[in-house]
């Protein structure tokens, strides 16, 4: 998941509302650095727009620009998606590379400068070869290695990570919270070569763990015993009804509710205007539901059984 190749630059995949991103770069051991861009000059040269969603009409258009507050009008410089509620894929590409014994750095920046209510800042790697004029996302989206950033939506605050190991994606399992104020924020995810990584935001440690732990990305150690079954005598049922235990003789005669013995009809109670007089009926105090035998421990019962482990074969 870790090492390999990729061609097509990070590619800011941003459905839905305005964003800004500047991509810092790509980086492994000893500083090599092999993707960097900071939008200057000809940056239209360098970045191929994806026709995802054209021809629906819902493709958002982009622009450089430092937005509407900065620092320095040139070097704060980064994307910007120019229209809320549509979809959005750029890529560039850079030279094939191998991250194999050495961590590897992927790292930019990210404003929502409009006070965001529900997108993605995201950015993907991705394979050699990949079309970049018609890169999408959502169902059917292009292979990536990575994808990494923040996504937004109400409630939904995360910094999405998230592998792909043996054509499979692999989403981190606990959830890592993002920034969602309007100031600039700094992404940097670091792989390293004994499978651990780290994910820093604005340089403070946001997560750090192994691939292994927080990523299912093999399959269990052990799996149950596909030869063993559950023995058809196997008693499992620890309590039971007492065989001892008999209803008694007219049990299920007595009524749940009955005439209220301390009732009397009103003295000013006329049969031929008001009816048949009839008593209030109040519950049975002799009733007691349905009935049960009383329960008692299985002598039989052999505990809960439990399905044997064996190694799996295909971890």
């Amino acid at each position: 998941a870790t090492s390999g190749s990729a061609e097509p630059a990070p590619s800011p995949t941003m459905p839905r509302w305005t964003s800004c991103v500047a991509l810092a770069g790509l980086a492994a051991a000893r500083g090599a650095v092999f993707f960097k861009e900071d939008f200057s000059g000809d940056w239209e040269k360098r970045w191929v727009v994806s026709d995802w969603k054209k021809d629906e009409g819902q493709a958002g258009t982009w622009s450089v620009t430092a937005g509407e507050f900065y620092g320095d009008a040139e070097a704060d410089k980064g994307l910007k998606t120019m229209e809320d509620a549509r979809f959005y894929a750029i890529s560039a590409a850079f030279d094939e590379f191998s991250n194999k014994d050495k961590p590897l750095v992927v790292q930019f920046s990210v404003k929502h400068e409009q006070n965001i209510d529900c997108g993605g800042g995201y950015v993907k790697l991705f394979p050699k070869g990949t079309d970049q004029a018609h890169l999408h996302g959502g169902e059917g989206e292009d292979k990536y290695n990575i994808m990494f950033g923040p996504d937004i939506c109400g409630y939904t605050k995360r910094t999405h990570f998230i592998i792909n190991y043996n054509d499979k994606n692999h989403l981190i399992e606990k959830e890592m919270t993002c920034k969602s104020d309007q100031l600039s924020h700094v992404y940097t995810l670091i792989l390293k070569p004994d499978r651990t990584f780290q994910v820093l935001i604005d340089g403070e440690e946001e997560r750090a763990g192994a691939i292994l732990d927080e990523f299912s990305v093999l399959p269990p150690k052990e799996i149950k015993d596909p030869a063993v079954s559950k023995p058809e005598d196997w008693v499992d049922e620890k309590m039971i009804d007492d065989p001892e235990d008999i209803k008694p003789a007219g049990y299920d005669d007595i009524p749940k509710e009955i005439a209220d013995p301390e009732a009397s009809k009103p003295e000013d109670w006329d049969d031929d205007d008001d009816g048949e007089w009839e008593p209030p009926m109040i519950p049975n105090p002799e009733y007691k539901g349905p009935w049960k035998a009383k329960r008692i421990e299985n002598p039989a019962y052999k505990g809960e059984w439990v399905h044997p482990m064996i190694p799996n074969p295909e971890y």
